[in-house]
């Protein structure tokens, strides 16, 4: 006789679009100085500055809110080359993302940070580490970008780590209630990356096994790690 089997529901790794407006960002303690920068432009300290800040932090969002005001183009780090520099600083302002230590091209940074002093152009780098912790061989470069002010993002605390949860949950169409939050919350590393992760595999998980999001499947889903 033959058996039947069960059809399961597949987990399919479709993207999940994140807002990056202005209205979507959470404001908090953790990054209150690095959203006054933002809203403070044109009347900057610097007209080249740099925000820090750990993995998931917020940096991207902030660079786009900034990109929306002030115009700016946008690039990473990685990417920029001499020719692509002219480009970059065509409307007078741009973001470069992720200052990797040895993952960029030197001359080209220089040259695009000697530009924008020329032009006075606005550029916004974005990191986890600060100047002074890059490996950087070109000693010119390495002098200037060490006069950039650096504004930091900081750990979350706790209202807004239950507020991205949260957030990552409205970004995937899934709805929990407060208890389920606090939860979460109490159980896994207060990082920006650990909240990110914890809802992915919650949906994924639900996904699969076809079941609600519950506080037993969270219990499920964090024992598994």
């Amino acid at each position: 006789m033959p058996v039947r089997v069960e059809p399961r529901q597949l987990a399919l790794d479709l993207p999940h679009a994140e807002s990056l407006s202005r209205e979507d960002f959470l404001e908090g303690s953790a990054n209150t100085a690095a959203l006054s920068l933002i809203e403070s432009w044109p009347d900057w300290p610097n007209r080249i500055m740099m925000l820090v800040g750990p993995e998931g932090s917020g940096k991207s969002h902030l660079a786009a809110i900034w990109a929306e005001l002030a115009g700016a183009r946008s690039t990473a780090a990685q990417a920029l080359n001499a020719a692509s520099v002219p480009g970059a600083l065509a409307t007078g302002a741009v973001v470069v993302e992720d200052l990797v230590p040895g993952s960029f091209d030197e001359r080209a940074l220089f040259h695009l940070m000697n530009m924008a002093r020329e032009d006075e152009a606005y550029v916004l780098f974005t990191g986890r580490v600060e100047p002074s912790a890059l490996s950087i061989d070109l000693r010119d470069l390495k002098s200037r970008l060490r006069t950039v002010p650096v504004v930091s993002l900081l750990p979350p605390d706790d209202a807004l780590f239950r507020a991205l949860i949260v957030k990552f949950c409205a970004d995937r169409q899934m709805c929990i209630d407060a208890a389920l939050v606090g939860y979460l919350a109490n159980r896994i590393d207060r990082s920006f990356v650990a909240a990110r992760q914890v809802v992915e595999k919650l949906d994924t998980t639900a996904l699969r096994l076809g079941r609600p999001v519950t506080r037993a499947l969270a219990s499920e889903v964090l024992r598994a790690d």
